[in-house]
């Protein structure tokens, strides 16, 4: 048995206002499987880097497995699989990554392919594959299944159920839950390690909020008395000390030794006074303290149009065709008031049908852009006149600048967008930086906030969990249970779905 020791570690980055961790110690059992969780920008990908020695810090971190890092970076994606696994990690073991492969499913003959032609899932698959051939190895693996489809989740959640000794940054409440036996938690102000998958974890946090909450109003109370006592002490030390002259003195003019006898007591009075301070001030700070950890979400709000017609698009035999294969077909219906998910494989044109959408409202408005390549598909496709929609895309690698550049561009409400911002954890300083240094968490929170600004009849999110803290899942998923917008969406997180979704259309092969 060995241990990762970590002993009062200090980070912040240069420029940063305030520590990422600030003297922070813990200890992690090597065969554990770690469940990382966290707010979007607290610090779990930092930490990751440090554990990998990317970072200078104070304090010690020590272990006796190497640190393997998912995903690693793939500099030149024209490589054959095998020979990026060469460059990465020389001392591979082939026989041993076949093995992996085949636990994933996944034929060796992809490590005989440029990167570039992989799938998302297969990429995956390769990384972990090498990853796990390797012996006395902690891995940390960051978001492993994003992008990754249904069927890919459960595979890799069964393959992860037979490992140890990991890890595990990811959002995923059911892969979290089948996967680890610890978790590992970033809180407002300090980490802790726990016994227990997310559900466990979770039920705890939630108890412990309730409880903090409850005991909020008390303590309010108990501070406010205290901070009153404190002024009242004060109060009563000055009247002494007004009595040493002036009109005030006069009383004690019959003692010979009356300003000797006041200045003692006022004395007295300014001691009792401070002692009484110091004694409330720490009382103060620790009932001040125990509130430091609650976790709060505020309600988000949404003011979804309602269009006067009840079906919003119709398809029929819609398939999208690409130069070299046609896509399957299909039929389908969005009516008012209906949470579609689209279901099926990467690659079989989820992406696809939302863009062959958004291409007919831009022709149906005179907005096609002459310099983007145009979509063609075969069937129908028919959109209800007038439709406003409002779009979330998979991608964020185009915010960069500022949000007010970004608030001017979109034509938002700056005061609504950055309010919404708050409520999904943004802190005021994140606010001043540009986008393309914000977490990739971070980058996709801004694309929702501008999304729930938006009044629309119809709203498109294309995987608008990817990255997104489990938190800020909750939020989302409360959000559309009560407001219950007319919403197309692409997701593979399964929990999410099954509490929000009320249609799936399934993309089926052919």
């Amino acid at each position: 048995m060995s241990y990762i020791n970590v002993n009062h570690l200090t980070f912040y980055y240069d420029g940063s206002v305030e520590n990422i961790f600030e003297d922070v110690s813990f200890r992690l059992d090597t065969d554990w499987k770690l469940g990382f969780i966290a707010r979007n920008g607290r610090g779990k990908t930092t930490f990751l880097n440090l554990l990998m020695g990317k970072y200078e810090y104070r304090g010690s971190i020590s272990a006796e497995e190497a640190f393997h890092y998912f995903p690693f970076a793939v500099k030149d994606m024209s490589k054959n699989a095998v020979d990026i696994l060469e460059d990465m990690h020389p001392d591979y073991e082939f026989w041993k990554v076949c093995r992996e492969l085949s636990l994933l499913q996944v034929s060796e003959e992809v490590l005989f392919r440029p990167f570039s032609t992989l799938s998302n899932g297969e990429r995956t698959k390769v990384m972990l594959a090498v990853l796990f051939s390797m012996d006395n190895s902690f891995f940390l693996l960051d978001e492993p299944t994003n992008h990754l489809d249904a069927a890919a989740r459960e595979l890799l959640r069964e393959y992860l159920k037979s490992k140890k000794g990991f890890i595990l940054v990811s959002h995923d409440r059911d892969l979290l839950d089948a996967c680890t036996d610890h978790v590992l938690v970033i809180n407002k102000t300090n980490i802790e390690v726990c016994k227990g998958n997310f559900s466990t974890w979770w039920e705890n946090k939630k108890r412990q909020d309730a409880y903090e909450a409850s005991e909020q109003a008390r303590l309010r109370k108990d501070i406010h008395r205290l901070k009153d006592a404190a002024a009242q002490a004060k109060t009563w030390a000055e009247e002494v000390e007004s009595t040493k002259i002036g009109k005030r003195s006069e009383k004690y003019e019959w003692c010979k030794d009356s300003r000797a006898y006041i200045g003692e007591k006022s004395r007295r009075m300014q001691q009792r006074r401070k002692n009484l301070e110091h004694r409330q001030e720490k009382e103060i700070a620790e009932k001040e303290g125990l509130l430091k950890n609650l976790e709060t979400a505020e309600d988000l709000k949404l003011f979804p149009l309602r269009h006067y017609k009840q079906v919003l698009v119709e398809a029929k035999e819609l398939r999208i065709v690409y130069d070299t294969k046609k896509l399957p077909a299909l039929s389908f219906t969005v009516e008012n008031g209906e949470r579609i998910v689209l279901r099926g494989k990467n690659g079989c044109g989820k992406t696809s049908l939302i863009k062959a959408i958004l291409q007919e409202l831009a022709e149906k408005d005179g907005k096609v852009s002459e310099t983007e390549q145009q979509l063609c598909y075969e069937g129908t496709l028919q959109l209800a006149s007038g439709l406003t929609v409002s779009y979330v895309s998979q991608e964020t690698r185009f915010l960069r600048g500022s949000l007010q550049h970004f608030i001017e561009k979109r034509g938002l409400e700056g005061a609504l967008f950055l309010a919404i911002l708050r409520k999904l954890d943004f802190s005021r300083t994140q606010f001043e930086k540009n986008m393309e240094d914000y977490s990739e968490g971070q980058k996709k929170k801004v694309l929702l906030a501008a999304s729930l600004c938006e009044r629309a009849h119809l709203y498109i999110w294309d995987e608008p969990l990817n990255f997104i803290d489990v938190f800020s899942r909750i939020q989302l998923e409360e959000l559309i249970l009560k407001w219950k917008p007319t919403l197309l969406f692409v997701e593979h997180d399964k929990a999410f779905v099954d509490k929000v979704a009320s249609k799936v259309i399934e993309y089926k092969e052919e």
